[in-house]
């Protein structure tokens, strides 16, 4: 293991769209969502593993998820957690737990990775990190791992690269916006465009200097607590300063504005999990295509539903097709998969109508 390989595990997110499983004191990161027996954020630790050593994987999450973390993760030390005490996008949050890296090794080479994606071939994940780490150790690069796209979603942002140029790892010409259907159908037509799956890899020293160049403000406002951070004193600095940061994403901070980005067309399987219906899509089905996590099961002219109940609960499903049937304590969804990009909507009044903690 190189001891200057880091990892910043990003587990903030609520994800609302997993609800009733995923809840704001319970995110989804937290939670077995594929009936494995380990949980998205076990997983995706035990992944970077492979590569990193587990001390120098850190894991960046809001102040509520404390607890949590130390729970499902407890080989982790509390130097490992780095918590955000308001809610302020990936942007502050990244430059906060780069500088405490810095400090603590400034010929760091690190991976921010989300807590929740679904990767299948691990090996493949770390040939491809591995790659980007060797690549940026050598060059002053933001790097970041691109998903060759399988049909015109419209939900990820696209990252288009330098067609001419034939190396594994390619310059980035633009980081696009979420596309309508007919416009992603002509991104995947060019064949020089990628999903934007969240997944970046640098030099501390290249991440902090894109921060200094392009957000000096929100540079300066961490960099005055340099001295403090690893310290008794760090947790007064953050408390003070963390919410007076701009609440902006990392690729609108840094990523678009930089002309020094590469990307790597990933060689793995991907899927972020960010819906019912893309867990559905990476679950085994049945006879009749019903995905079904932890459930017994008795359906009758049933199919394409997906499924799930805590425990072993038995389900008997008569005469639904394509509906999201999740079974959690005192809720009970039962939703057609067309409709998912509602349940935010859904879960809003149900808080509303019922209390803010059914959410």
């Amino acid at each position: 293991m190189n001891k200057n390989y880091y990892a910043i595990l990003m587990a903030g997110g609520v994800g609302s769209r997993f609800w009733p499983v995923s809840t704001q004191d319970f995110p989804k990161q937290f939670h077995d969502m594929l009936g494995t027996g380990d949980t998205l954020i076990q997983k995706t630790f035990n992944r970077l593993a492979n590569l990193i050593p587990k001390e120098n994987i850190f894991i960046l999450t809001n102040e509520r998820y404390n607890d949590l973390v130390f729970e499902q993760l407890p080989d982790v030390t509390e130097r490992q957690v780095v918590l955000e005490p308001a809610m302020r996008n990936t942007a502050p949050c990244i430059l906060y737990a780069a500088l405490k890296i810095q400090k603590e090794n400034k010929d760091a080479v690190m991976i921010v990775a989300p807590s929740d994606h679904w990767i299948e071939d691990e090996a493949a994940f770390t040939s491809n990190v591995q790659q980007a780490f060797d690549f940026c150790s050598q060059n002053d690069a933001l790097m970041t791992l691109g998903i060759q796209p399988s049909f015109p979603n419209t939900g990820y942002g696209y990252i288009e690269y330098d067609k001419s140029n034939n190396s594994d790892i390619k310059p980035v010409n633009q980081f696009r916006e979420k596309p309508d259907y007919e416009t992603a159908k002509e991104f995947i037509a060019q064949g020089n465009f990628l999903w934007n799956a969240g997944i970046f890899m640098w030099s501390v020293s290249s991440v902090v200097d894109a921060y200094k160049k392009n957000q000096p403000e929100l540079y300066q406002l961490f960099k005055n607590g340099i001295e403090v951070y690893n310290t008794e004193r760090e947790d007064d600095f953050i408390r003070e300063n963390y919410k007076k940061a701009e609440n902006i994403s990392v690729d609108y901070a840094i990523m678009e504005s930089s002309r020094n980005v590469y990307v790597l067309p990933a060689t793995f399987d991907w899927n972020d999990l960010g819906t019912w219906g893309s867990l559905y899509d990476k679950l085994d089905k049945d006879k009749a295509n019903n995905a079904v996590v932890n459930a017994r099961t008795l359906t009758e002219d049933a199919s394409g539903n997906m499924i799930r109940t805590k425990g072993d609960k038995i389900v008997v499903v008569d005469g639904l097709q394509d509906y999201i049937i999740v079974d959690k304590d005192e809720v009970l969804l039962i939703f057609p998969k067309a409709k998912e990009q509602d349940i935010k909507k859904v879960l809003q009044k149900v808080k509303s109508t019922f209390g803010e903690h059914y959410g």
